[in-house]
């Protein structure tokens, strides 16, 4: 017997954490490939390099805690990195903010492959990590 509940064992269910983990995972892959890249413009200080490490590691947890649970704090984990990785990504592309202490100047005004396949890995991981909450919340009504 499973120790999971039943609403969590569902196939659309398991296939709405699938899809946030795939989302997340791929937003890891994509920021630990360019991490080095970014990194050569502060090798010795914060650089968006290693913030993109940690958004990277970041991502990964959460789709783990995802992947493993399945409830509503592991879905607002992935919609707190999916989201804010996305809101950061578009405001860096259009906004160009300065440097703010330790946090480097992040402003890149173009598009290319890994940033857009970043971008939408990102936003969806962010609209299913929301549906899933809805979900897990639905259900917790339900059961009451």
């Amino acid at each position: 017997m499973s120790t999971l509940p039943a609403a969590r064992r569902r196939p659309r269910d398991v296939v709405l954490r699938l899809l946030v983990v795939a989302a997340l995972v791929i937003d890891a892959v994509v920021h630990f490939q360019l991490a080095p890249g970014y990194q050569l413009a502060a090798p010795g200080g914060i650089g968006q390099g290693n913030l993109f490490r940690l958004e990277a590691a970041a991502a990964l947890l959460a789709g783990l805690y995802v992947l493993v649970r399945g409830s509503r704090p592991a879905y607002a984990a992935a919609l707190l990195v999916a989201g804010s990785a996305f809101v950061m990504v578009l405001l860096y592309r259009y906004v160009d903010i300065p440097a703010m202490g330790p946090i480097p100047s992040m402003y890149e005004p173009v598009w290319f492959f890994e940033k857009s396949l970043s971008t939408v890995a990102e936003g969806v991981g962010a609209a299913l990590a929301a549906a899933g909450l809805f979900r897990q919340r639905r259900g917790s009504r339900r059961r009451r």
